[in-house]
This record gives C-alpha cells, sequence and structure tokens, in this order.
C-alpha cells in the first residue's frame, strides 16, 4: 500500500486556487520532497494529507485512510511539523515532549520511555531540562522532530523544516531525516531550497499550484533539461539576464546570487560568445564557465516553458 495518494486534487479559498488538479503516489519508506517558492501550494497541500484542511475537489489517502471522512484517524497516526516554531518556550525541553506526548494519547509509562530514546535520537539528552527558548535555532528545531515522531509515526510530514537556518544546521537536520528513513518513516517534506531536492528519493516540483514534474533529482534533470549550462560573472546580473533574454540560442536564463545561469541550445565558444552578446549593453564577462545543471536550473526552464519550443 502507498503510504501517500492524491488524485486530481483542488483547493480553491474563494476565487483563488491554491491547488490546481495534483496527482501523486509517495511509496513506504520513501523519502519524498515538495519543492516550489513560496506560495506555491505545497503547505496548503500537506494540511489536506494532514487532515487539516478538505479539498476542494478530487480524493487522497494517506496509508489507506480517506483525507476527508477520516481526517481524525489521519491526524493520530502520523507526525506533523509545521514550518512555523510550535512548540512552548516557556517550556523544558522534556515538558515539551511529554505534553506533546499526551496529545498522541502516549500514557505517562510510554511516554517516558519512548522520549529517552528519542532525545538520543535528535541529540537533546543533555539539553533535556534546559528552557526551550533558550535552545538555539537548530537545537528547537531537533525538538520540533523529537516531539513529531515521539509516538512512533511511520509517516511525518516536514513542512519547510530548514526554513531560516544556516547550511551546517540544514545539512544536520538531513541527517537526522536520513536516520528516521533507514528505520523504515516515510518522510514527507516540502522546501523551498532546491538543493535539499538531492536529498530526496523522488521529488515533486510544484509551481502556482500545479505539478510540473515528478521522478528522482537524475530523471528531472535527464528528461527536462536539454541544452548546456553557462554560469556567467558580471558586474550587473540582472542588466545581463535581460540582454542574453532576446538572442536565438538562449533557452532560458536566471539569475543565482550574483552569476547569471545562462542554457544554451547548443555547445558555443563560450567567452567570445558571451562577451559579444552582452557587450552591446555594456557588460564585460569577469568569468564564466559551463556548469553541470542543478534542480533550480530545472525548475527554471520549466517555468520558462521553453523546452517544447527548442527540443
Amino acid at each position: 500500500m502507498a503510504a501517500v495518494v492524491l488524485k486530481d486534487v483542488v483547493k480553491k479559498f474563494g476565487d483563488f486556487t491554491a491547488v490546481d488538479h495534483i496527482s501523486l503516489e509517495v511509496s513506504a519508506g520513501e523519502i519524498f520532497g515538495f519543492l516550489g517558492p513560496n506560495g506555491a501550494g505545497k503547505s496548503t497541500t500537506i494540511r489536506m494529507l494532514c487532515g487539516l484542511l478538505k479539498p476542494t475537489s478530487g480524493e487522497g489517502q494517506v496509508h489507506g485512510l480517506d483525507i476527508v471522512t477520516q481526517a481524525e484517524k489521519i491526524k493520530s497516526s502520523l507526525g506533523y511539523m509545521s514550518q512555523r516554531f510550535s512548540l512552548y518556550d516557556d517550556l523544558k525541553v522534556e515538558e515539551n515532549m511529554r505534553f506533546f506526548g499526551g496529545i498522541y494519547g502516549l500514557n505517562a509509562k510510554a511516554c517516558e520511555i519512548r522520549m529517552e530514546k528519542v532525545l538520543r535520537i535528535v541529540g537533546l539528552s543533555d539539553r533535556r531540562h534546559s528552557l526551550t527558548r533558550r535552545l538555539p535555532g537548530g537545537l528547537k528545531q531537533r525538538l520540533a522532530l523529537g516531539c513529531a515522531i515521539l509516538h512512533s509515526p511511520p509517516l511525518i510530514f516536514l513542512d519547510e523544516p530548514t526554513s531560516g537556518v544556516d547550511p551546517v544546521t540544514r545539512r544536520n537536520f538531513w541527517a537526522l531525516i536520513y536516520n528516521l528513513a533507514d528505520d523504515g518513516v516515510t518522510v514527507f517534506v516540502t522546501t523551498h531550497y532546491m538543493e535539499e531536492a538531492e536529498y530526496c528519493n523522488r521529488i515533486a516540483l510544484i509551481n502556482r499550484g500545479k505539478l510540473i514534474a515528478l521522478g528522482s533529482p537524475a530523471e528531472l534533470r535527464r528528461e527536462h533539461l536539454k541544452g548546456r549550462i553557462y554560469e556567467i560573472e558580471v558586474d550587473d546580473a540582472l542588466a545581463a539576464e535581460e540582454a542574453v533574454g532576446g538572442a536565438e540560442e538562449v533557452l532560458d536564463a536566471a539569475v543565482f546570487g550574483r552569476v547569471l545561469h545562462v542554457r544554451l541550445a547548443r555547445e558555443v565558444e563560450g567567452k567570445r560568445y558571451f562577451s559579444s552578446l552582452l557587450s552591446g549593453a555594456g557588460l564585460e564577462v569577469h568569468h564564466l564557465r559551463e556548469i553541470e545543471p542543478t534542480l533550480e536550473d530545472v525548475f527554471v526552464a520549466l517555468v520558462a516553458g521553453k523546452e517544447g519550443e527548442n527540443p
């Protein structure tokens, strides 16, 4: 049985369509990434799967339980970590865990036994008596994860779990996710950090409520990204993006921090080609290299909608 199934699910808020006819399946024991920019519909989808929102139309199941008619059973059978820190700052670490243990229906003895194990899993055994408000952000995340898995759920939903933390903390948190998956837990994670998709077995890319791609990271790069990608360093990446946008060979271009990624239909003599292309805008190429495509490049290509126009 699949851990998660969605069939043609739609969620509307008035005239606004937040989730637009999404269908997907997640296998038991899989790390499944649900990726897209802020406002794409990720959190709305996860709230429907958790039984917190009813879909406008379509159907879905979580471990065989219907997301509309069996929402209460779903809530008690999974773990959920919100993108907003939902613990109590004025309680100690172990007090927060006991509180959530009670919510999940654990008796006192079972809660204490499970809490000892979870504290070791998330690396908080030595901070059990600390006030939650005094924990650094990364440790607060670990505590939130610990509370979400306290009742040993077979499936956990992590909604933007690494939002607002540094890269080292993010990697450490993903190490915990891998450990859970190794123990057979299904992990459904939403994020807008495209680089995190590399950690997932499969990912779904969503934009403006629509599912635009589904597969493993390698499959998405292979199937949805043709051409060659160049990284260009110039003084003004935004001006460079505008300057190259109308060129015949350019499939798409996007700014990544202070550099520009440009996807071309074919190989070119890079420095000469781009110098010629940008000279009209008064821009000089400081550094250029051909790079391997990232999933963010895949997302840009899909959103640009030029794959079908330039095979």
